[in-house]
């Protein structure tokens, strides 16, 4: 029998019958603890027709819920998101990891989400994103009865327009890196592509010849690794050329590092995960407003915008699925949006050229006059 005990909670049983998991509440004592599991035993061997009938409710503790759930975002998701899921997730555990997930309820979750919304309301609504399918995925491999963050709203957040660095700021930064990172930045800048593509390309992603270069996502649904073709502009395919000469032949990758790993104890080479930091220092050397390699992502598709390419052609450069996502991408003024109101301004012009022609300076015809008052020397 599998009984143990929690600290500050009691006793509790936990076993597996026919593949299914069946866990009890707290106990006094090991002994009703191992009585419970017992009759539940039984009840669930021998039951009676009316127990057939009903269906018996699942559940689970919420750290092998969680635990669960990391493994699919590892498994169907992109590093950098499983890395995230990682981080919230280790909060959701020390809070709640010796619970069972039917303790949960949606006042607990709420308290929680405005203890995170100190931080922001962009990190509260995160939280809830994430609990949310974090227990949609125990109901969906039915580990689970119910999802307490079901019904919980969203908090208001300052909706911002994102920050796109002007041309002339992006020449500044291209100007103090140095030639591997020029490289790289322009690979980011002519592709549009997101970092993730970029760290994990490799020499097999790239056709010179027919001057193309393949980048793979997996911010699809279902987290299938989906690829794309963008073809190279001539500036690129100068410049993965001389790559391509130079390069090393016993690295697959098209950009790489060295550097030290604590889980393997020693210094290994391969891609880059992450390099927020270089271009914080860009940035500062190049004495600019900061701005994210996402950010060239977003010029490069107002850019297009502004040369009056179809948005469809813009969203297969970017890689989205959905047309509303490339909409946010496009920064430049619509030129509908400026005829709308070089037309109001001709139109407003008009109305006040008229008003100085008005033969009725009393702007209520209707109302009586009063007449002015005159004053008389006495």
């Amino acid at each position: 029998m599998s009984v143990y005990f929690c600290e500050g909670r009691g006793w509790k049983h936990d076993f597996t019958l026919r593949k299914q998991r069946y866990t009890s509440g707290y106990f006094k004592t090991k002994a009703e603890a191992k009585r419970a599991e017992a009759a539940r035993r039984e009840e669930l061997l021998n039951p009676t027709p009316t127990q057939t009938s009903q269906k018996t409710p699942t559940d689970m503790d919420f750290l092998e819920l969680a635990n669960r759930r990391l493994d699919h975002v590892k498994a169907y998701n992109s590093e950098r998101h499983y890395e995230e899921y990682v981080y919230v997730a280790s909060r959701w555990i020390k809070r709640w990891g010796d619970l069972n997930c039917s303790e949960i309820d949606q006042p607990m979750i709420e308290k929680f989400v405005l203890e995170r919304s100190r931080v922001s309301a962009y990190t509260a609504n995160k939280e809830i994103r994430y609990l949310k399918a974090t227990f949609n995925f125990g109901l969906k491999k039915k580990l689970v009865s119910q999802n307490p963050v079901t019904g919980l709203s969203f908090l208001p957040v300052d909706k911002k327009i994102k920050y796109v660095p002007p041309p002339q700021d992006i020449e500044k930064v291209l100007k103090v890196a140095n030639c591997d990172v020029w490289d790289y930045l322009w690979v980011v800048r002519d592709t549009m592509g997101r970092i993730s593509e970029i760290n994990q390309l490799t020499w097999d992603d790239v056709d010179l010849k027919a001057q193309t270069i393949t980048l793979y996502t997996r911010k699809k649904r279902g987290g299938h690794r989906t690829p794309r073709v963008v073809p190279m502009t001539h500036r690129l395919h100068e410049i993965m050329t001389r790559r391509h000469s130079v390069r090393d032949c016993s690295k697959p990758w098209v950009f790489w590092h060295q550097y030290w790993s604590h889980k393997k104890g020693g210094w290994v080479e391969g891609t880059y995960s992450s390099r927020h930091n270089l271009m914080r220092k860009l940035c500062e050397r190049a004495g600019v407003k900061p701005f994210a390699f996402h950010a060239l992502r977003h010029a490069g598709a107002s850019l297009l915008d502004q040369q009056r390419v179809p948005l469809g052609t813009i969203q297969k450069i970017l890689g989205h699925e959905n047309r509303a996502t490339t909409e946010i991408y496009l920064h430049s003024l619509d030129g509908s949006e400026r005829e709308a109101m070089a037309a109001y301004e001709q139109a407003s012009e008009m109305g006040v050229t008229h008003s100085h022609s008005n033969p009725h300076p009393n702007p209520h015809p209707n109302r009586a006059v009063r007449p002015a008052l005159k004053i008389v020397k006495g």
